[in-house]
């Protein structure tokens, strides 16, 4: 069956792939890529992302995004993207909904904490723990730990690696030692991941109440969008005039992303996915709107992620990893058998550790904490 007759030739095609670790029989009825996005929606992190923050920690209320509800909204605008351009979609789902796998209860305030716990033992970079869950920390299969994904689903999870983790990788590695480029797909979720964060994180600290209209009107690509709304419909209802201003701004900017690596992709001309991999990077951001993403980003960064109610909540959340991780590494015996390490190895034990608290949500790192320091909890 010819699952990719409507791709480009430098497309990741997936019986072109560089396969898995392990052999298996054909999927049959799906694609390489198909049985990979299968594997991932019945992986037991991947349901964890539903009490995994965003920005605003679980708790805070019903309607906030989460790890799972952005997961999900990369997928969309990515396969919308690889359709434009004649892209695997079905790759691309399958790391837009991995790609979270790994973040730690938190989000990157638990990351920044763990990492330091974790300085003496080789880190924590959340890429690669998406990786190592994939790789190993999944248990579904009698044969393999892990999912036992496609090389290109799992190079497209690892965006970022240090080279010091990267020379022990392997192939999987390779390109961060030689500055090669991962596949189109992995390229386009990158931008996907960026479209979504950008658009759901106003739509976020608007509800919230911690920025304003009139704050946001001060982004000028923002503000562009809100006037042509006002002129459309005038008199719009606040949330709804929101929407349809975050509908125009995601609808720009893929546009503008499906132009601008056309252009580019046609002036380089690949032939296969090898010539992509040996080219500079072909999915991007014009010139211009990169710069009105750019000032975006500035904006919510100096607003929303560090306003002082963010901020009241990353120091809390931020002792409450750092305490477990201490509290578990002075006393190991606090942990579930499985997480306990007998080989007398503090580095495996730390790793151990880390497998551990990465692997908790919101609400239970907190019941945690509770657990083992509060008196009240027996």
């Amino acid at each position: 069956m010819d699952f990719d007759d409507r791709l480009a030739p430098y497309a990741a095609h997936s019986a072109q792939g560089r396969g898995r670790q392990f052999a298996e029989a054909p999927a049959g009825s799906r694609s390489e890529f198909q049985r990979d996005r299968d594997r991932i929606i019945h992986s037991t992190a991947f349901r964890r992302l539903e009490y995994k923050t965003q920005v605003f920690l679980n708790h805070e209320g019903d309607l906030f995004r989460t790890r799972l509800t952005h997961s999900i909204e990369v997928a969309q605008i990515g396969r919308t993207l690889a359709r434009s351009l004649q892209l695997n979609e079905d790759l691309v789902e399958a790391i837009a909904l991995a790609h979270d796998l790994g973040h730690t209860p938190f989000g990157h305030v638990g990351q920044d904490v763990l990492n330091d716990c974790m300085r003496q033992h080789g880190g924590f970079e959340h890429n690669l723990q998406s990786l190592r869950v994939v790789d190993s920390l999944e248990e579904h299969y009698g044969a393999f730990d892990g999912l036992n994904l496609m090389f290109e689903t799992r190079e497209g999870i690892l965006k970022h690696c240090s080279a010091a983790n990267a020379r022990g990788l392997g192939e999987l590695g390779k390109r961060f030692l030689e500055r090669s480029q991962p596949s189109l797909e992995a390229q386009l979720t990158n931008l996907a991941d960026e479209i979504a964060y950008n658009n759901h994180d106003i739509d976020d600290g608007l509800r919230s109440g911690l920025i304003t209209m009139a704050q946001m009107e001060e982004v000028d690509l923002f503000a562009r969008h809100r006037r042509a709304v006002e002129l459309a419909y005038p008199g719009l209802p606040g949330r709804r005039a929101l929407y349809e201003t975050s509908r125009r701004m995601i609808t720009v900017m893929t546009a503008d992303v499906v132009a601008t690596s056309a252009e580019r992709i046609a002036e380089a001309a690949p032939r296969s996915i090898d010539d992509v991999r040996a080219s500079a990077p072909l999915i991007r951001f014009s010139d211009a709107m990169r710069v009105d993403t750019s000032a975006l980003k500035r904006f919510l960064h100096a607003n929303l992620y560090r306003h002082y109610q963010v901020n009241r909540m990353r120091v809390k959340a931020s002792r409450i990893v750092g305490d477990l991780f201490d509290a578990f590494m002075k006393d190991p015996v606090l942990l579930p058998p499985d997480y306990q390490d007998n080989s007398g190895e503090l580095t495996k034990q730390a790793r151990k550790i880390s497998d551990y608290i990465a692997g908790m949500t919101d609400r239970y790192a907190i019941r945690e904490h509770r657990r083992i320091f509060s008196i009240d909890e027996l």
